[in-house]
């Protein structure tokens, strides 16, 4: 599990970044074709896109940057702007960058009188896909999104292999809650953490994979929207469910805390489930109004298919 892809002198490139473009790749292909079936601007599609990246990639990093200030609140003035800014240390928040891509969907529907849903929709693929090559690419980087210490037998043992988990995790936190170097010792002279942990990157690809698998059936719907609110509702869910429940996050709001190697290795509430109850109640709301309206789409066949 190494976080580097490629390296050429000083100048590396991340597994994160790779996957994650890979992702999103197959994502604007698969739009693409989708945005011709249904009739729609695809050069405009394209262009909406790029610039659908471009602010979603800020907003990842400052959603992140915000909900994860402890990492930041030690750096001395001015280091600390060059780390916020340093996207190639890692660290974007997903909520994030669906915010700043949606308010860039946002803009161009206004600009140019287009329906938001239409555009809106082609996008889930992309989304979750990218969701899966992030969460891949956080496996290789080892510390990113790391899991609580668990005593139930899904517990992960990651190898010594990964020096890069061992070394962040062996690290003292001030907070009580997130100090896992408790569970360090030292193994060949390197310090490793023994304990097992939730492997909450996995759960995070797997989350990928039902939201790429449902998409494509969301997408058969002729209501415009659908896919969309479906999206944010199951992936609000999964996420504060399936992931974040055992994720190593501050609690912002301390109402349940239950980790070690006899404990199921569960946090309660963190600032990902604060975000996605709303989110999880406006999808309901939007989704039963959507599936009174009439159908909006009709399909039209691309040729070679």
């Amino acid at each position: 599990m190494d976080p580097v892809f490629l390296k050429i002198g000083n100048f590396t490139i991340a597994w994160y970044g790779v996957l994650i473009t890979l992702g999103i790749v197959l994502g604007i292909w698969v739009g693409t074709r989708l945005a011709r079936r249904r009739g729609l601007d695809v050069d405009l599609f394209e262009r909406m896109i790029m610039w659908m990246l471009f602010w979603g990639f800020v907003g990842a990093r400052l959603v992140f940057v915000l909900t994860s200030w402890h990492l930041f609140e030690n750096i001395p003035f001015p280091r600390v702007l060059l780390d916020i800014v340093n996207l190639r240390a890692g660290g974007i928040s997903i909520h994030g960058g669906l915010i700043g891509g949606i308010l860039t969907l946002i803009y161009f529907a206004r600009r140019y009188r287009l329906n938001f849903y239409e555009y809106a929709d082609l996008a889930v693929p992309g989304v979750a896909f990218g969701i899966i090559g992030g969460r891949i690419g956080n496996i290789m980087n080892g510390t990113d999104t790391v899991g609580r210490v668990t005593g139930w037998p899904i517990g992960f043992h990651w190898p010594a292999s990964a020096r890069a988990f061992h070394e962040g995790m062996c690290i003292p936190n001030p907070n009580p809650d997130l100090d896992l170097s408790k569970y360090c010792r030292e193994v060949g002279g390197q310090l490793v953490m023994t304990a097992p942990v939730h492997f909450t990157q996995l759960y995070g690809v797997i989350i990928g994979i039902i939201l790429a698998v449902a998409a494509y059936f969301w997408l058969r719907s002729r209501k415009a929207g659908w896919a969309f609110w479906q999206f944010w509702l199951w992936y609000s869910i999964l996420r504060a469910g399936l992931e974040e429940t055992f994720r190593l996050n501050p609690l912002p709001l301390k109402v349940y805390l239950n980790q070690g190697l006899g404990s199921p290795g569960i946090g309660l509430w963190t600032d990902t489930h604060l975000i996605s109850f709303p989110l999880i109640i406006i999808s309901i709301v939007m989704l039963l109004r959507i599936g009174r309206r009439p159908d909006t789409r009709q399909e039209q066949p691309v040729p070679g298919d």
